[in-house]
């Protein structure tokens, strides 16, 4: 007696082996979160049918329990930048976006997103996403207020600054307390669905189905406890997330990621929407990267301590963006990590208020010996910051002047960001190579017809929607 057929995400199906199909659609959506939520509203708007498979039982996935946070300015600046007297240009935002992209930065992408950027903010709005309007100075991870332009990233940090003219482009949506992200999918899932986009809940993927020319012709599903065959004659958009909760995925391709304890994750980013691209010839990029975060601040008067590694040396400016210094953190040699403080500066991260101090004393020096640091070491550092910082200079890191000030005032303390103490909040970052209008390239560089991707960005959603529908 034949055994049935397994499905994987690491096995395409041959269009020959389908039976029958049990669904039809012209563009078939894998995931309901921020991106393939607007994947789905762009093309029910181009006019074409729209069905979404989602694994969990309602929309909403990461994004749902992120801040609720969008990145956009350029063009001049937002309606909120400029009611609050802040200038963005297109070009200081795609600078800004190629410095903090790295190497690997895409700069097809980044100008087609710095461009139109501020579009997509009127559109988000069009689409019913509530944003106060209103501007929140400091430093924060996320507003807890429902305020909506914050600085959200290292855009008055250097280097930064001397190469992209700074402005707040972190446009939150109108929510009081941690968590906005609720608010931003409970506006696109339902913009989604009221435009006719079909959506299908406690289903999933199982793999992509492959015609004789190696085109995507559809989805194998389980959905209602039975595989289904789902027929997409546009094409199929992957929008299922990253792979920070497979473990296997993360030891090959981003073992880095493993020192991180906490995933960022709505409970589905296993991978599987990659290794269906990648069975079907997609090329994996980036697979190496991840975006991590260590809780230093709030309160923002933690950004006035200074870092140090286990030769009692700085490291980093401490002003960066916290995703920025949290990867520093974590390539200190033997995992030794701490933030020194004084008694004016002093307290304990909102998000870790358990963290643990590992020395206090009334001077540097004691300090220095209850952490076991070569001897002069970390009063030299001390003694070099402060004196500088009294001048209102840091000529080793150049962190702005508005978080500099001596640490004087006794006692002092070291907050521990050891390996051993760390608590780590870390996703995935690579994913499927694509041209900025979602198509998935192989490995030359070609497209592969019917397949589409938009990784977890509401921009390239609505570019792979679009393009998938057309």
């Amino acid at each position: 007696m034949p055994q049935p057929r397994r499905f994987s995400p690491a096995r395409s199906c041959f269009i020959e082996d389908v039976p029958h199909w049990d669904l039809e659609t012209d563009v078939l959506v894998v995931g309901f979160g921020a991106a393939g939520a607007c994947a789905a509203i762009e093309a029910r708007q181009a006019g074409v049918r729209v069905r979404v498979l989602e694994v969990a039982s309602a929309g909403g996935g990461s994004a749902a329990w992120s801040g609720g946070e969008v990145y956009v300015g350029g063009s001049g600046g937002t309606s909120v930048q400029r009611a609050h007297g802040f200038e963005d240009s297109t070009e200081d935002l795609a600078a800004y976006l190629m410095m903090a992209g790295g190497p690997g930065a895409d700069g097809e992408r980044v100008q087609a997103y710095a461009h139109g950027a501020e579009a997509h903010f009127r559109w988000l709005q069009d689409q019913g996403v509530p944003f106060k309007g209103s501007y929140l100075p400091g430093k924060w991870i996320e507003p807890t207020t429902d305020d909506t332009l914050l600085w959200s990233g290292s855009e008055q940090a250097w280097p930064f600054r001397d190469k992209a003219r700074p402005a707040p482009r972190g446009h939150t949506a109108q929510f009081v307390g941690w968590g906005g992200g609720k608010v931003l999918m409970e506006k696109l899932c339902a913009r989604a669905a009221e435009l006719g986009a079909e959506v299908h809940t406690d289903s999933r993927a199982l793999t992509l189905i492959v015609d004789h020319t190696h085109a995507v012709a559809g989805v194998v599903a389980r959905m209602d406890g039975a595989e289904k065959f789902i027929r997409a004659h546009k094409g199929v958009i992957l929008c299922a997330g990253g792979f920070i909760l497979n473990k296997a995925m993360l030891a090959r391709f981003t073992p880095g990621a493993l020192a991180c304890n906490k995933e960022v994750s709505g409970g589905n980013d296993d991978g599987s929407g990659i290794r269906m691209g990648m069975a079907v010839g997609g090329a994996a990029i980036h697979m190496d990267q991840f975006f991590a975060t260590v809780p230093f601040f709030p309160p923002a008067s933690l950004v006035k301590g200074i870092f140090i590694n286990g030769r009692g040396e700085r490291f980093i400016n401490e002003d960066a963006y916290h995703g920025r210094v949290a990867h520093y953190v974590l390539r200190q040699p033997e995992g030794k990590a701490w933030l020194l403080v004084d008694n004016e500066i002093f307290g304990r991260p909102v998000i870790k208020p358990d963290v643990t101090v590992a020395a206090v004393g009334e001077t540097w020096e004691e300090v220095e010996q209850e952490l076991g640091l070569p001897a002069g070491s970390l009063v030299h550092t001390v003694k070099t910051f402060n004196e500088e910082a009294a001048a209102g200079r840091d000529p080793l890191f150049h962190k702005a002047a508005d978080w500099l000030r001596p640490l004087t005032q006794a006692p002092f303390a070291a907050i521990s960001y050891c390996s051993a103490e760390l608590e780590a909040h870390a996703f995935t970052l690579g994913g499927l190579a694509t041209r900025p209008g979602g198509e998935v390239l192989d490995g030359d560089g070609q497209p592969i017809p019917g397949l589409f991707v938009a990784g977890d960005s509401t921009f390239f959603g609505r570019m792979a929607g679009r393009t998938a529908a057309a």
